[in-house]
């Protein structure tokens, strides 16, 4: 049986011939990834590790977190990721991080809320086919309080959805039935958004009836899927920060100019074959 996640249905969704390139041709892209993507990377590292080290009986400070984000950074920082907004620098980038986690930190201290698991992996069997949805919970808590289990999600994006937008997210709803399923269907499951950009937190619930028209949405999206026999491209704003936007046709372009390209390159640079890799 096939593995899905949200993010393999919502790359579908936003162009079918970018699903194509990365899930059916299984193409390694130039460019392996935005700087928006390892700021997003190297933020849930950080924590991550904060609500471990709380769950051995530890707080760090905020300036162990910090250390540990700006070891992450240097890390697993590449020159050549892709930075769309070209008045802003890979140091710009990696000082919102710090600004996104020192005012987590302090907002959110003591870090009392009973995280049960950070990073936790789900699987979810949809429909009598029995799809199986893959998908990982940045932090899983249980609320002493309210006797809710609390699903949270990280958000690093520079945008803040509306609340229409919010309430028809797939994601976590597909986590809320993940909990239900682990701990029972008769279990209250809160969602909840940290749009760190923002330091704004933003929480939801699903009725059962919400997440019953969830679960159909997502097994007719999956079918879709199944079933397609083009994938065409769709251009969007999104275009921009896509790591196929050089092979693609509504640009323009195609996998086979890229290899002619690269080949003239290295006719007219013959030195350059000791340093390509097959």
């Amino acid at each position: 049986m096939e593995r899905f996640s949200h993010s393999k249905i919502s790359s579908f969704e936003q162009c079918p011939q970018k699903y194509k390139f990365r899930y059916i041709d299984k193409i390694k892209p130039k460019i392996e990834k935005s700087i928006e993507v390892h700021l997003g990377s190297c933020v849930h590292h950080s924590l991550e590790w904060l609500y471990l080290s709380v769950k051995e009986g530890k707080i760090p400070t905020l300036e162990d977190l910090i250390v540990i984000y700006s070891e992450r950074w240097q890390e697993k920082y590449k020159p050549e990721y892709l930075i769309v907004r070209k008045e802003l620098t890979a140091k710009d980038y990696f000082n919102k991080g710090v600004e996104f986690i020192v005012n987590y930190y302090l907002q959110n201290q003591p870090f009392s809320d009973n995280t049960l698991e950070v990073e936790k992996e789900i699987v979810i069997t949809l429909g009598e086919e029995e799809y199986k949805i893959w998908g990982f919970i940045d932090r899983l808590a249980y609320n002493l309080e309210t006797g809710e289990y609390e699903v949270h999600d990280y958000k690093t994006a520079n945008s803040l959805p509306s609340k229409e937008r919010i309430e028809s997210d797939r994601q976590l709803a597909l986590y809320s039935i993940a909990v239900k399923q682990i701990f029972g269907n008769d279990k209250e499951v809160k969602l909840i958004w940290h749009f760190l950009a923002y330091n704004k937190k933003i929480e939801i619930k699903k009725t059962d009836e919400e997440i019953e028209k969830v679960k159909e949405k997502t097994i007719s999206a999956i079918k879709e899927i199944i079933s397609a026999k083009e994938f065409p491209p769709k251009k969007s704003r999104l275009c921009d920060w896509c790591e196929f936007k050089d092979i693609c046709p509504a640009w323009g372009n195609s996998l086979e100019k890229q290899r002619e390209k690269e080949k003239e390159n290295i006719e007219n640079y013959p030195f350059l074959k000791k340093f390509i890799k097959e």
